[in-house]
């Protein structure tokens, strides 16, 4: 449910989550059906950032890498989430799609970006961790369906084996 003073515009996109898993574009297949087809699209996606003690060290050692091989390892990042990106909207038909690749924290990120493109929905895969594994893992589809600010699609591909909780 969108929150309290929330208001998509007319135009407000379709965040379609991916991380580049054949379960997760499976899951985005899925729940681009139960979405108006008429809204436009961006497919999303958050960069593995390199680990930043890289650069400074962790206080009992020091970095082992240099700020511009860092940025190197950014860039690198951030092109390989936008490859991902791209070939997720290729493989689900919707080449038009905007690509955004964020960075950070998953689920803090995607809600952020909702939140700033005023968003008129989320569609999210979930692996189907259950109980115990979701608790101490945590659940970035989770994380989105509490704080976003719109409506939230979770969908699992049809035929993903569900971990018993």
């Amino acid at each position: 449910m969108p929150r309290e003073g929330y208001r998509a515009g007319m135009d407000a996109p379709v965040m379609l989550c991916a991380d580049g898993s054949e379960l997760s574009t499976e899951a985005l297949r899925a729940g681009l059906e139960l979405v108006r087809p008429d809204l436009p699209r961006q497919v999303v996606t958050v960069a593995l950032e390199p680990d930043p003690t890289l650069l400074t060290g962790t206080g009992m050692a020091g970095g082992v890498m240099s700020p511009d091989a860092f940025q190197r390892a950014v860039d690198d990042a951030d092109e390989e989430a936008r490859q991902v990106a791209l070939e997720v909207a290729a493989t689900l038909g919707v080449d038009s799609a905007h690509i955004v690749v964020l960075r950070g924290d998953p689920a803090a990120a995607l809600v952020q970006h909702a939140e700033s493109v005023r968003a008129s929905a989320v569609v999210i895969g979930t692996r189907g961790r259950g109980g115990i594994k979701r608790a101490v893992l945590g659940s970035v589809s989770d994380h989105v369906i509490r704080h976003a600010p719109c409506p939230v699609v979770v969908a699992t591909h049809h035929g993903a084996e569900h971990e018993p909780g």
